[in-house]
């Protein structure tokens, strides 16, 4: 393996943060070397911790091997030998059957033999049994996932072990590089992570990054935004296009009226709220009330938004898009212009001005075929003045 300048010290450290859940980038500034090298170094390894072959305390030893030799050339007992080391009668008498008898019995191959039987890890299942292994690759390309088949191979073959495996082994003969010569690695791709390498059992800390702080949940929302009489209270959303292309959408709840936001410069939050605040603020203060938006990362600056431009913003629970129902259902109209595999970057702000407009001046049923851009209007339309009472001669 490749050690991308890492002394063995660092490689270990790589491999505890990963196994701790740190992301590459916490990785990489805690060892001051760049991220990428972190992954590559991991990726090497698919995930898996590589640990180095070590001989256990309970396992013999060269010198007690030695002794052994000594004693079986002096013709002692096995169970002789056995308590002279410490040692269970069994684990001589089988070390010397494994190795020859007493007649042939000799230290250093004895020891070499046993360094190489305690090699892990052995040959994998898959690469022993090829009609396994067929059957496997199969369902890995068919999607299933190596629970699905573990769990398939018992009750399809109950009574034959030679056609049944482990989801972990399945697992490791995909990541693990001492073993993907039994199975083509690529079918990770067909997994429903489709990650190159595993990922630690625990959760991975968080980085701070993207973290809403100062949530104001859409329970807190004003009860008059509900039943739509107060103008003002807007909803939005990202509509996304051929990734990494999206824009964002702002409709105002009374009206349906729509706004269509460019966002050239991404979906990350620092990258999004100046657009936002610009087209919020192009809006007439007696209409700027309140925003509902999904509970995504692209809100972690809701608050500076807030100060900009003095509406509160609200956010929704995770997987609740029903609470912003105007803003989806706006969403699936424009999908008439921004179909879901278009490049968004190809709308200038002026090409979605002109979509925004046209939709805007479409007639709805629910304004008794009045459009979006004449109810919007209302509100905005200067009160005519009382005249005058003559007075009563």
């Amino acid at each position: 393996m490749r050690d991308y300048g890492f002394s063995p010290a660092r490689q270990d450290e790589i491999r505890k943060r990963w196994r701790e859940g740190q992301s590459f980038s916490l990785i990489g500034r805690a060892l001051g070397a760049p991220m990428q090298h972190a992954r590559r170094f991991l990726y090497q390894s698919g995930g898996v911790r590589l640990a180095p072959q070590a001989r256990l305390e309970r396992h013999l030893g060269g010198s007690e091997r030695e002794e052994i030799s000594r004693g079986l050339a002096a013709g002692e007992p096995a169970r002789q030998l056995a308590e002279r080391l410490g040692r269970s009668p069994s684990t001589v008498s089988h070390e010397i059957a494994r190795n020859g008898g007493r007649d042939r019995y000799r230290a250093a191959p004895a020891d070499a033999a046993a360094y190489e039987r305690g090699r892990r890890p052995k040959q994998a299942e898959l690469a022993q049994r090829p009609v396994l292994r067929a059957l496997v690759e199969a369902k890995l390309a068919a999607c299933w996932s190596p629970e699905q088949i573990a769990g398939w191979l018992r009750w399809q073959f109950p009574g034959d072990t030679s056609m049944q495996i482990s989801h972990e082994a399945i697992c490791l003969s995909l990541y693990d590089p001492r073993r993907r010569q039994a199975i083509d690695r690529s079918l990770t791709r067909r997994l429903r992570s489709a990650r190159p390498m595993r990922r630690p059992k625990i959760a991975r800390r968080p980085t701070g990054r993207g973290i809403i702080r100062g949530v104001v949940s859409i329970t807190d929302r004003p009860a008059e935004v509900e039943d739509r009489r107060v103008p003002g209270h807007w909803e939005g959303d990202l509509v996304m296009g051929a990734r990494p292309s999206v824009v964002a959408t702002l409709v105002e709840r009374t009206s349906r009226y729509t706004t269509i936001v460019a966002l050239p410069d991404g979906i990350k939050a620092e990258q999004v709220t100046p657009h936002l605040t610009r087209n919020l603020l192009g809006i007439p203060p007696r209409l700027r009330r309140t925003l509902t938006w999904d509970r995504g990362r692209v809100m972690a600056e809701h608050q500076a938004i807030t100060a900009e431009t003095g509406m509160p913003i609200y956010l929704c629970k995770p997987c609740n898009p029903w609470r912003r129902g105007t803003s989806e259902n706006t969403n699936r109209l424009l999908r008439q212009y921004l179909p879901k595999g278009a490049d968004l970057r190809t709308f200038s702000q002026a090409d979605l001005d002109a979509i925004a407009h046209e939709l805007n001046h479409r007639p709805r049923e629910i304004h008794g075929y009045r459009t979006p851009a004449e109810v919007y209007a209302d509100p905005l339309k200067p009160a005519h003045p009382r005249r005058a009472r003559r007075p009563v001669p």
